[in-house]
């Protein structure tokens, strides 16, 4: 279970990597119910007899967004808690890339560097990480990316001085 911050914390710990997820394996069945919860059945994602026979992974590849929605559980798992939230929210990424395929049946895990946290009004604090997805055995990432999330508080937990 990742350890637990106060708010006054969390600008101290701008520049560093605060947390790295367990490996997930990113296999057929995950693969085949994205596709069915997207519409998106392209055959170098759902057919492994085709994708080995007609493209240059050896197999099927996961979607690159369900790559990077899966950043959601790896931030659960690896992210301190801060103990004032009330609510965190999705702001959106920034320079998204999907560097490289993810080859059914592969274990990828995620790395996380707060690069930015500042207040936003009374009781929201903006944050960015630059977030990494590595594959196992790989020398590049699966992805690299800016994530921004939102960190709702009661205002009455503000930190004096900040």
């Amino acid at each position: 279970m990742p350890r637990e911050i106060s708010l006054s914390e969390v600008s101290s710990l701008i520049g560093q990597e605060i947390g790295v997820s367990k490996w997930i394996t990113v296999d057929q069945t995950m693969i085949d119910a994205f596709a069915g919860a997207t519409d998106d059945h392209q055959f170098i994602h759902v057919d492994p007899v085709r994708a080995a026979a007609e493209t240059p992974f050896g197999g099927t590849i996961a979607h690159g967004f369900l790559t990077l929605s899966l950043l959601s559980t790896m931030n659960y798992d690896c992210l301190p808690k801060i103990r004032e939230q009330t609510m965190g929210i999705n702001y959106g990424f920034d320079k998204v890339r999907f560097m490289t395929p993810v080859k059914c049946g592969k274990r990828i895990r995620g790395h996380f560097v707060l690069s930015e946290a500042r207040f936003r009004g009374a009781g929201m604090m903006m944050t960015a990480y630059d977030v990494t997805i590595e594959i196992e055995g790989e020398r590049k990432p699966a992805l690299t990316a800016t994530w921004m999330t939102i960190i709702q508080f009661d205002p009455k937990d503000r930190p004096e001085g900040l």
